[in-house]
């Protein structure tokens, strides 16, 4: 059981410094910060430290760089953190270890924000090296992991620094997903639906291991289908077969065909950005890929999301490359349809940063849905049973 920050007395939080890991891991653009849902999903914990006079320190990554590069710097987060919390500017120091860090924490005062500088500017990170944990330990007197999403792997933020910590905490964000992913682990309410899409089989096959006992249906779509509608020896064309992982998906099929369901129909094109894409239900041409779901399976996908008033829908990966206007439909009318559900009173889950992207563009918000998992690898990796190096941390005395 993980023991979260509000288990702890205002008293023992109040004027110590707090490191929260958190996933600030968004898209910034010209400087600006795009989609900024893992920024507020954070809001709930950093609030909460900071009414109780705590001095936040924050620190994350923020995509792959080499080396310290501007382009990867975090201070654009600190601007729009602070913008959503409408209070006095977030500091932001262009460090994360050191001595600029500390003299920086030392100007701080009770309920003061302070966001670090990317941790990946140090190849340390991600090596879990030991001198770099010691200094990230050393800024702080309590650890909240408020990070599910870097949570699976054990890096020095997650891991080695954590482990330092006589107190070590999960935080609001963190704890929603560990307990709305548990649910679908290990007891989720019936009937247990499962869409599956996006296009890598190899990543979701753990997690379907463990969840295909359990579900009721389960819905394929995306380039994840052709690889098992070629198990079924239907024609796929020049659609993307994944050869290595197709001995597991004719061995899913075979234990658990009743409840998989597959395309009837495709949306197929020569080429990815050719909009005279054809609509096709005998099989997808040799010299075409399919694209998305057709009309046909887009209306027995909906029925099942959306035609039910209770039980569980868990989605992850899109049906087609929505990204693009003629290969959207499918995935649009799920998106939709998981907020029928939502309404109408089933438990709906979204996992996955093309998922959440795809559900904004439909028009359906974060409201009408009753959890969005921001975890990606890590909520595969979490339901598939693997090791979560972050939380196991927390646990360690």
């Amino acid at each position: 059981m993980l023991q979260l920050i509000s288990d702890l007395d205002d008293s023992e939080v109040s004027g110590r410094k707090v490191l929260v890991r958190v996933d600030f891991n968004v898209n910034i653009s010209n400087g600006s910060v795009g989609e900024d849902y893992r920024i507020r999903m954070s809001l709930p914990t950093i609030e909460y430290l900071a009414k109780r006079n705590s001095k936040v320190i924050l620190a994350s990554h923020l995509g792959r760089p080499q080396g310290k590069q501007s382009l990867f710097s975090l201070e654009p987060v600190a601007k729009r953190l602070s913008e959503i919390l409408g209070k006095p500017k977030v500091r932001f120091v262009n460090s994360c270890v050191g001595a600029s860090v500390h003299d920086e924490i030392n100007k701080m005062s009770k309920g003061d924000i302070l966001l670090l500088e990317n941790l990946r500017f140090h190849k340390e990170e991600e090596a879990n090296d030991p001198l770099f944990s010691e200094q990230l330990a050393s800024i702080a007197d309590i650890y909240i992991n408020d990070a599910f999403s870097t949570s699976h792997r054990k890096h020095a933020s997650t891991y080695g620094a954590a482990k330092l910590f006589k107190i070590k905490l999960a935080g609001f964000g963190l704890s929603k997903e560990v307990k709305y992913l548990s649910m679908i682990k290990e007891n989720p309410i019936k009937p247990f639906t499962l869409v599956i899409g996006g296009v890598k089989i190899k990543d979701k096959i753990g997690a379907l291991e463990n969840l295909l006992p359990k579900a009721d249906k389960v819905l394929i779509g995306g380039a994840a289908a052709y690889t098992f509608l070629k198990a079924r020896g239907l024609n796929v064309g020049k659609s993307p077969i994944d050869s290595e992982h197709l001995p597991w998906v004719i061995k899913a099929l075979s234990t658990y065909g009743d409840k998989i369901l597959l395309p009837s129909d495709h949306v197929a094109a020569l080429f990815p950005n050719d909009c005279s894409a054809i609509m096709t239900t005998s099989g997808i041409p040799d010299n075409m890929a399919g694209f998305d779901i057709g009309s046909e399976t887009i209306e027995r996908y909906s029925a099942e999301v959306g035609g039910k008033g209770s039980g569980t829908v868990f989605w992850n990966g899109p049906m087609g490359l929505f990204e693009i206007g003629p290969f959207a439909n499918g995935t649009m009318h799920i998106a939709k349809s998981m907020a029928l559900a939502f309404w109408r009173g089933s438990k709906t889950l979204i996992g996955g940063g093309d998922t959440l992207e795809a559900m904004k563009k439909a028009g359906v918000s974060e409201g009408e849905v009753s959890h969005v998992s921001t975890g990606g690898g890590a909520t595969l990796r979490f339901l598939a049973g693997d090791e979560m190096p972050g939380l196991a941390a927390l646990s360690e005395k």
